[in-house]
């Protein structure tokens, strides 16, 4: 890393547009620098970033500020924005003990998992709602296939992302 040094934020900071610039080429399957609009959130998540979907709608608006939306999202919109994001740290993952504490709210018998119905009842009926599609991913990561149950605190520590320690503090 000699090259950067003397260069301070601004190599951190084309460190962090070649670090977004990556995750958006794994989606551009057109390799023309756009990426379809539904793939951001999954582009935003690999890089360590949880909005909620209201978070993300404000962070395409944001990108979309002054054209008609297409339905595309191009890169030279997307990398000033996410970068900013970044340096700023928004939308950092919910801490451990506050995930541990929003699934012993819902486990009213306190035996340390959910069925699986009682947790598709609570993550698509209230709140936000999770989508079809969200449910079966969060079951296909969390459910443990023989007794049909999500033992949180097994499920919590799967999902726990380390903070990035080469983002600036």
């Amino acid at each position: 890393m000699a090259e950067q040094e003397g260069n301070g934020e601004d190599g951190a900071v084309a460190e962090i547009e070649k670090k977004i610039t990556e995750a958006f080429e794994v989606f551009d399957h057109e390799c023309n620098k756009t990426v379809d609009v539904r793939e951001i959130g999954s582009i935003v998540r690999s890089l360590g970033c949880f909005p909620t979907e209201a978070e993300l709608h404000e962070l395409l608006a944001k990108v979309e500020e002054e054209e008609e939306p297409t339905g595309y999202i191009h890169l030279e919109k997307f990398l000033p924005v996410m970068t900013k994001v970044l340096l700023d740290r928004s939308y950092r993952p919910i801490p451990e003990d506050v995930l541990l504490h929003a699934f012993e709210a819902l486990d009213e018998n306190k035996c340390g998992y959910l069925t699986k119905d009682e947790l598709v009842k609570h993550m698509t009926e209230e709140g936000e709602p999770f989508t079809e599609e969200e449910m079966e991913e969060m079951l296909s990561n969390s459910l443990d296939p023989e007794t049909n149950t999500v033992h949180y605190r097994d499920y919590i520590s799967m999902m726990i992302v380390d903070e990035p320690e080469d983002l600036p503090q």
